[in-house]
C-alpha cells in the first residue's frame, strides 16, 4: 500500500467531518474559557484523526466483503480496496495500526484529563466500530445520520472544548464507592446549541451519500433512512437540515460574540441555497454528492473565521 492508495483507502478528504468540529470546539474553549493546553490538543488530534481513518477503513473493508453488487462506481471506483487492488492482509494490518494509534492517544489524553474523557471517548470508540462493523452496522440502518451527526458534530466539539475547561463543564469523581457527578447545565447546553450546524451538516453529508446510493443500497441490503422515507422526503429533510442549522447564531449572541460578526454568517445562505438547488436537480455520487461536503465546509469555515476573530478581539480587550 503506497501513500496514494492509503489516502484513498481512508478517504482523507472526508476527515474534514472530524477535524472541523475539533477546531470549532478548540476555538469555543479559547473564547469562552480563555485557556488552551497544547499537549492535550495534540493527543486528541492524533487519537481523533487515527480513529476516523480507522472507521472509514473498516467501513470500506466491510463493504468490500459484503458487497452483493460487484460492478459500478460504488464498488469498482469508490472502494479503494478494489480500485487499488489492495491485499486483504495489508488492509487488516492498516486498520490495526490506526486503531492502536487512536487508543494510545486516547489513553494518554485520559491521563491528562480524567474519567469524563475516558467515558466519552470509550463510547465514541464503541459507536464508531458499531457504525461500520457487526451483524447490522449502524451505517446500514436508518440511524446513520443521527449517530454520525451527534457523535461527530457534538461529542467531538464537546471533548475538544472540555479538555481546555479545567473541568468547569462536568466533573466526575469516585470517592469511597460513591460517584460524584456535577454538570454545569447552562454551559453544556450552550455547547450543544453551538454544535447544531456541525451536527446537522455532518448528518447532511451522510444523508446526501445515502440519497445517491438508494438503488445500490437496496441491492446490497442496506436499509438507510432514504430507503425508508423515499427520495423526495429525504431531499426535503436534506434542505431543512441546513436552514435549521442557523439557530446557533442565537447562542453566539448570548455568549457575547460581536453582533456584526454573527450577522455576517447569514451571507453563507447564498451559496448554500445554490448548492441545495443543484443537489435537488441531480443526486449522483460522482458529481453532486460533493455539494453536501461543500455545504458543511462552508458553514463551518465561516463559523471558525468568526469565532477566531472574536477570540482575537477578546484578547485585545484583555490587553487594553
Amino acid at each position: 500500500m503506497n501513500v496514494r492508495s492509503f489516502l484513498g483507502f481512508v478517504e482523507l478528504p472526508t476527515k474534514v467531518a472530524s477535524v472541523i468540529p475539533f477546531l470549532l470546539g478548540t476555538l469555543y474553549a479559547l473564547y469562552r474559557f480563555e485557556d488552551f493546553y497544547v499537549l492535550r490538543s495534540i493527543l486528541m488530534f492524533v487519537s481523533l484523526l487515527s480513529f476516523d481513518m480507522a472507521t472509514t477503513a473498516i467501513n470500506n473493508y466491510y463493504d468490500f466483503k459484503k458487497a452483493a453488487k460487484k460492478h459500478g462506481y460504488g464498488y469498482e471506483t469508490h472502494n479503494a480496496i478494489v480500485h487499488y487492488k489492495l491485499k486483504e492482509s495489508t488492509v487488516v494490518a492498516t486498520i490495526a495500526v490506526l486503531l492502536a494509534l487512536a487508543v494510545g492517544g486516547g489513553i494518554a489524553l485520559v491521563s491528562q484529563t480524567g474519567l469524563i474523557i475516558f467515558l466519552l471517548g470509550g463510547l465514541s470508540f464503541l459507536i464508531g466500530i458499531l457504525y461500520s462493523f457487526g451483524p447490522i452496522p449502524i451505517s446500514r440502518m436508518p440511524l446513520g445520520e443521527l449517530f454520525s451527526g451527534l457523535f461527530m458534530g457534538f461529542v467531538i466539539i464537546f471533548i475538544s472544548a472540555y479538555i481546555h475547561s479545567d473541568q468547569s463543564l462536568v466533573t466526575l469523581l469516585l470517592r469511597d464507592g460513591w460517584i460524584d457527578l456535577h454538570i454545569n447545565f447552562v454551559e453544556v447546553l450552550y455547547i450543544f446549541w453551538f454544535s447544531v450546524p456541525a451536527i446537522l451538516g455532518i448528518a447532511g453529508i451522510m444523508l446526501a451519500n445515502n440519497i445517491c446510493d438508494i438503488e445500490d443500497d437496496l441491492e446490497n441490503r442496506r436499509y438507510t433512512l432514504p430507503v425508508y422515507i423515499g427520495r423526495q422526503n429525504a431531499l426535503l429533510l436534506f434542505k431543512m437540515l441546513y436552514y435549521v442549522s442557523y439557530l446557533d447564531l442565537i447562542v453566539l449572541l448570548i455568549i457575547g460574540v460581536n453582533p456584526v460578526l454573527v450577522a455576517l454568517l447569514l451571507i453563507t445562505l447564498v451559496p448554500l441555497r445554490r448548492n441545495i438547488s443543484l443537489f435537488y436537480e441531480k443526486q449522483e455520487k460522482a458529481v453532486t454528492f460533493i455539494l453536501a461536503v461543500k455545504n458543511f465546509v462552508l458553514m463551518s469555515t465561516a463559523r471558525i473565521v468568526v469565532l477566531g476573530v472574536a477570540v482575537i478581539l477578546s484578547s485585545l480587550d484583555i490587553l487594553t
